[in-house]
């Protein structure tokens, strides 16, 4: 813990800027498809975070509005380095996707009819979808769902999926059972 610590007072901008940047740039397919990436660098290589702070990180980005990438990356540089840091973790983060928008938009109304293009975003759908599921599952594991509790994440996904209802209903549903729950228990 006291080396973490060290280590979190000596990260530099420079390095904020670079590991977002990375993650902004290499992952196709937006917040949820950055989690493994963003645990990679985040916990296993740059050691800025271990699994419990990470996940406790991803929940308080994922409860905010805004893009849960960006989200994180705000709050994991203010957290390691105040103010300047949350500006660079979210400038490396955001520069590179806001590039690939920029010339995508420009290029794509002149190339979308081109078979190898509609190939390749045809292409890319199912590894997204690989993308989300694996942090789900290993979210699950992190959050000790197993099976006598798997059925809260299941009831919630079908409510939303099969009878269209509001995900900030379902949130909320969740948020005042557990705290019954929670107060029940003691």
């Amino acid at each position: 813990m006291v080396e973490n610590c060290l280590t979190r007072k000596m990260v530099k901008y420079c390095e904020l800027f670079y590991s977002f940047f990375k993650i902004g740039t290499f992952t196709i397919g937006g917040g949820y498809a950055m989690i493994p990436l963003m645990e990679q660098e985040l916990v296993d290589r740059r050691r800025w975070l271990d699994r419990e702070e990470f996940l406790n990180q991803l929940a308080l980005s994922q409860s905010m509005p805004g893009v849960l990438a960006v989200n994180m990356a705000t709050g994991l540089g203010y957290r390691l380095r105040g103010l300047p840091g949350a500006v660079a973790a979210t400038a490396g983060n955001i520069v590179m996707p806001i590039v690939f928008i920029i010339v995508l938009a420009m290029l794509f109304r002149h190339f979308r009819h081109i078979e190898a293009v509609e190939h390749f975003f045809m292409g890319v759908r199912p590894a997204v979808v690989a993308l989300i599921a694996a942090p789900v599952f290993r979210l699950a594991q992190s959050a000790r769902i197993g099976w006598s509790t798997c059925w809260i994440p299941i009831l919630a996904a079908l409510l939303i999926w099969l009878f269209d209802v509001s995900p900030i209903l379902v949130i909320l549903t969740a948020v005042v059972a557990g705290f019954l729950y929670g107060r029940i228990k003691k």
